[in-house]
C-alpha cells in the first residue's frame, strides 16, 4: 500500500509528529476557529480538507440549526478555496460563469444552476416570481421552463452591472454528493430519449469505444465514465462538469449554500429570506417519474461496475468539488471496495 500522509492543523496543539505505520500524522498550531484542517497526500493526489465536524471533547460539536449549518458549509467551502489557492482577485467574471446564473429582480435573488441538483424545479420558481404568478411551481411545464425567455442570465447583463448584482442582491447555490450527481446525469441523459444526448453525444462515445459504432446498444456507464475522463474539465458538458467550476464558489461569495440531500430545509429558507409569497414551494417534481431517483444504493450499484483505475480517476475529477462542499466520498470508495474484493 502507497503512503498516506495526513497532516491535521488545530489551533493550540504544538507541533509534534506522530509515526502510525503508513500513516503520519503532523499536528501544526494554526488559528482556525476550533475546527480541523486535513491535508491528505497520497502519490500526486493532494487535497485540502477543512472539517468543522471533526472535534474533541475540548470543542463540542454546535447545535446543528440551519442557520449554524450554513456557517459550517461557508467555512469549510471558504477554508478549502484558501488552501487550495483558489480564490483570485479578477476584474471581470467568466462569461461561461455568468451564464450559469439566474437574476431574479423583484426578489433580488441570484441563483446558480447546476444541473441535476434540482435546478428545474428552481427555474420554475424563479419564473413564478419573475411574473409575480400566484401558482404553484408544480404547474409550470417541464418544456417551457428551458426555453423562456423570461428568466434573465446573469451574462446578459454589462460587467459592470454584474459586479452591483452580485454585491447587492441574495446568492444562492445548490450542490449534491459529485458520484451521486454522475450517476443521476448518465441516467437521465444517456439511458432515455432525449435526442441530443441519447442519439448525438451516444454516438460519439460509440465511436470513441466501440468496434462497431452502428451499434444500437445504449452507452454503458463505463463508455461514459472513460468518455468524461477523455476530456479537459472545462471542456465538460454542464450536466457533469465539477460544480466549482460552474458556480466559482470561492470567488463569487454565495449568502446560502444549499444541498441536494437537505433540499426541502434549505429550499425553504431560500424562499423565506428573499420574502417569496407563503404558499409558494419548493415543487417535488421528478422527469421520469416512474424511476426511483438515483440515491445512495443505486449510485453505489454503478460504481461497482467500474474499475479501481476509473475510480481513481473520477475520485481525482470532482476532488474539489467532495473538499469544498464537503462531501466525504471515502464512504462510497470504502463501500465500493469491499464489494469488489
Amino acid at each position: 500500500m502507497d503512503p498516506l500522509h495526513v497532516m491535521i492543523l488545530r489551533p493550540g496543539v504544538c507541533c509534534c509528529l506522530v509515526d502510525i505505520s503508513c500513516l503520519v500524522l503532523t499536528y501544526l498550531c494554526m488559528c482556525l476557529h476550533s475546527h480541523l484542517l486535513l491535508r491528505i497526500q497520497q502519490n500526486d493526489f493532494t487535497l485540502m480538507v477543512y472539517l468543522p465536524f471533526l472535534h474533541t471533547s475540548s470543542f463540542p460539536v454546535p447545535k446543528e440549526d440551519w442557520l449554524m449549518s450554513q456557517v459550517y458549509r461557508k467555512d469549510t467551502l471558504n477554508a478549502t478555496c484558501l488552501m487550495n489557492n483558489l480564490s483570485h482577485s479578477q476584474s471581470k467574471l467568466k462569461h461561461n460563469v455568468a451564464r450559469q446564473i439566474f437574476v431574479e429582480h423583484n426578489h433580488k435573488v441570484i441563483y446558480c444552476e447546476v444541473p441535476k441538483v434540482g435546478c428545474s424545479n428552481w427555474k420554475k420558481i424563479i419564473l413564478l416570481l419573475t411574473m409575480n404568478l400566484s401558482r404553484k411551481a408544480n404547474e409550470v411545464q417541464q418544456d417551457q421552463i428551458h426555453r423562456t425567455p423570461l428568466i434573465k442570465r446573469l451574462s446578459s447583463y454589462p460587467s459592470d452591472y454584474q459586479e452591483e448584482l452580485l454585491t447587492s442582491y441574495t446568492k444562492v447555490m445548490f450542490t449534491r454528493d459529485p458520484l451521486e450527481r454522475l450517476v443521476s446525469a448518465y441516467r437521465d441523459k444517456l439511458l432515455h430519449s432525449e435526442p441530443y444526448y441519447s442519439i448525438t453525444v451516444a454516438n460519439e462515445i460509440k465511436a470513441m469505444f466501440r468496434k462497431n459504432k452502428n451499434s444500437t446498444e445504449k452507452v454503458t456507464f463505463q463508455e461514459f465514465v472513460n468518455f468524461i475522463l477523455a476530456k479537459k474539465q472545462e471542456h465538460l458538458d454542464i450536466h457533469w462538469k465539477p460544480m466549482f467550476l460552474l458556480c466559482d464558489p470561492c470567488n463569487i461569495h454565495y449568502d446560502i449554500l444549499g444541498k441536494f440531500e437537505t433540499l426541502e430545509q434549505d429550499s425553504d429558507h431560500v424562499l423565506r429570506n428573499i420574502g417569496a409569497p407563503e404558499d409558494l414551494q419548493y415543487p417535488n417534481f421528478k422527469t421520469h417519474s416512474s424511476e426511483k431517483r438515483t440515491n445512495d444504493d443505486i449510485t453505489l450499484e454503478y460504481l461497482r461496475k467500474l474499475s479501481s483505475e476509473q475510480i481513481e480517476k473520477i475520485k481525482k475529477l470532482y476532488q474539489m468539488d467532495f473538499a469544498l462542499f464537503n462531501y466525504p466520498y471515502d464512504l462510497k470508495m470504502n463501500l465500493y471496495q469491499t464489494d469488489t474484493v
